[in-house]
């Protein structure tokens, strides 16, 4: 029994530890935001432990720095964060059997990576639950929280070391392709994050940023309307 939980474990770990080089880098270029936003360190500091969300983190920023609303501020990373609301539903079936505080630390330790790679691994199969799947999970998450948390409060720190006139938006970039280009697997996803892209180009235009979270309602539901299509297809 234990030797299957450390089983599981690590080949989630072997399974994530391609995008950890990406995550760390994202992670690392979000605690420099943070601190140049105007942000102390130890606002910077909870940011990043309580709400560990790098795209609501993002997105919040130039909100807070133009002085936005807190609602708007709210509204805006609780939309970026719609997609956790679909991974949750996705996720039910295997981890209902646990209590509602250990759910919702899974909720909290949750990435798009290790939905990605759980989802693929664990969704047809016949038995949901098990102490593998569980494991596996656990193991795709814990690593990328340690790299998250661990590359973040090097940047806060860092933050004023950093020349203003470097393109740390560019690496932000850059660390997200590597992230989001393995996701492109399947007819839904590629008219997804297409349809989130075209919509965040034309977002530019939009005050406060509000273009991405149009680009992420958009994305969502353009996905989900080709799942569908391509479900009946088959049918």
């Amino acid at each position: 029994m234990r030797q299957e939980r450390i089983t599981a474990f690590r080949q989630g770990i072997r399974a994530i530890v391609p995008a950890l080089i990406a995550t760390g880098t994202w992670g690392m270029v979000t605690g420099v935001a943070m601190v140049k936003s105007g942000l102390t360190e130890s606002m910077a500091l909870a940011m990043t432990l309580l709400l560990y969300a790098g795209s609501a983190q993002l997105t919040s920023l130039p909100l807070i720095a133009a002085g936005a609303p807190l609602w708007l501020i709210f509204m805006a990373g609780c939309v970026v964060n719609l997609r956790f609301i679909i991974f949750g539903a996705a996720l039910h079936p295997y981890f209902r059997h646990l209590s509602w505080p250990r759910r919702l630390g899974l909720g909290y330790f949750t990435t798009d990576m290790g939905f990605v790679l759980f989802m693929p691994r664990y969704g047809d199969a016949a038995e949901r639950g098990t102490r593998e799947q569980l494991w596996f999970f656990l193991g795709t998450i814990v690593p990328g929280w340690i790299v998250w948390q661990s590359s973040s409060i090097v940047g806060i720190y860092l933050g004023g070391m950093v020349p203003s006139n470097w393109s740390l938006d560019f690496a932000a970039v850059l660390a997200l392709l590597a992230i989001t280009i393995p996701l492109a697997n399947s007819k839904p996803m590629l008219i997804s994050m297409l349809a989130a892209g075209l919509v965040a180009w034309v977002g530019q235009l939009f005050p406060l940023r509000l273009g991405l979270a149009a680009a992420v309602i958009c994305g969502i539901v353009a996905g989900m309307l080709a799942e569908r299509f391509v479900q009946k297809g088959r049918a």
